[in-house]
C-alpha cells in the first residue's frame, strides 16, 4: 500500500552510544526520507560522538569508536541534517520515546533550530505493540514474511520500519492511510514533552512527576517560583526545559 502522504514522510533510526535520553550521543544516523510523490531518499551518516562509546553498546550495533574517530560531530552536520528533514513529518521504531528525544536534544545542544512544530509523528512500534505486541524483527517477518537482515544497523533497520508501516495499513482495515491518524493513533499519552514530564490534562500543561505531579505547571510557577529554577539546573531533557520555559515565558512575556 502507498503512503497517503501531504507531506514528506522521514523514518528514521538512530544508533548510540546508550539509552539516556539526556547524556547519551549519537554516532550513526539513517533517514529514509518518503516524498509525496513515493519516491525515497536517503541519508546514512555515522558521526563522531565525542565521548566514549561503551564496549556494551559497541556489541549491539557494532560501531567502535575506531570506527567513527574521523567521522564528523553533531554540531558539523547538524544543519545538513536538519535541512534534509525541513518540511517532514517524522517516523520510526520506538521513535516517540527515544530516537525523536535524543535527535532534538542534539540539535539544542549544537545550538541548531530545529522546530517540532507542525509536524506529525508516527510511532510503528506504538502501532504494532497495540496490535501484536512484538520487536521489531517479529514485526518484519508477520508483516512482511521476511527475516530481518543486519538488524541493529540504522539503515536496515529504517527500511524494515517503513514496509512494516505500509504492511500495518494493508493489514487493518481501522488504521486510516493518513499521517495525521497514524500521528494521534502513535501516542499513547499526551504529552507535551516526549520525556513525558509535561501533559495535557484537559487541554491544560500538567506536572507528570514529583511533588507536582498532577498540577497545572502554569499554577506551580507562579506560587512557587524556584520550581523552574530547579528543573532548569538539574538534570531534565534539554526539550523539556525549552517546553518548560516556552511555557513561563507565554504566561509572563518575558
Amino acid at each position: 500500500m502507498k503512503l497517503n502522504l501531504k507531506k514528506p514522510l522521514a523514518f528514521f533510526d538512530l544508533e548510540t552510544t546508550g539509552i539516556d535520553v539526556v547524556n547519551d550521543r549519537i554516532v550513526e544516523i539513517s533517514i529514509l526520507r518518503v516524498n509525496i510523490d513515493q519516491s525515497t531518499d536517503i541519508k546514512t551518516m555515522r558521526i563522531n560522538p565525542t565521548v566514549p562509546i561503551p564496549k556494551q553498546a559497541s556489541e549491539i550495533h557494532g560501531i567502535y569508536y575506531d570506527d567513527i574517530k574521523d567521522s564528523p560531530s553533531f554540531k558539523e552536520v547538524g544543519k545538513t541534517l536538519a535541512n534534509f528533514l525541513d518540511g517532514c513529518d517524522l517516523a520510526g521504531y520506538n521513535s516517540n520515546k527515544f530516537d525523536i528525544p535524543l535527535l532534538i536534544e542534539e540539535f539544542l545542544r549544537a545550538g541548531i533550530d530545529f522546530s517540532l512544530k507542525n509536524r506529525n509523528f508516527v510511532d510503528v512500534q506504538v502501532i504494532f505493540h497495540k496490535k501484536e505486541q512484538r520487536t521489531l524483527s517479529a514485526a518484519y517477518k508477520l508483516y512482511c514474511g521476511k527475516d530481518l537482515e543486519g538488524a541493529h544497523g540504522a539503515e536496515a533497520d529504517i527500511a524494515a520500519t517503513y514496509e512494516v508501516l505500509k504492511a500495518q495499513l494493508d493489514r487493518y482495515d481501522d488504521l486510516e492511510n493518513d499521517v495525521d491518524f497514524l500521528s494521534k493513533y502513535s501516542h499513547h499519552t499526551n504529552n507535551v514533552d516526549f520525556a513525558g514530564r509535561i501533559i495535557l490534562v484537559n487541554d491544560v500543561e500538567t506536572f507528570n512527576f514529583g511533588k507536582h505531579k498532577g498540577k497545572a505547571v502554569l499554577e506551580v510557577l507562579q506560587k512557587e517560583p524556584a520550581y523552574y529554577s530547579w528543573i532548569m539546573n538539574n538534570d531534565f531533557p534539554l526539550y523539556t526545559k525549552k517546553i518548560l520555559t516556552d511555557i513561563k515565558l507565554k504566561q509572563f512575556g518575558k
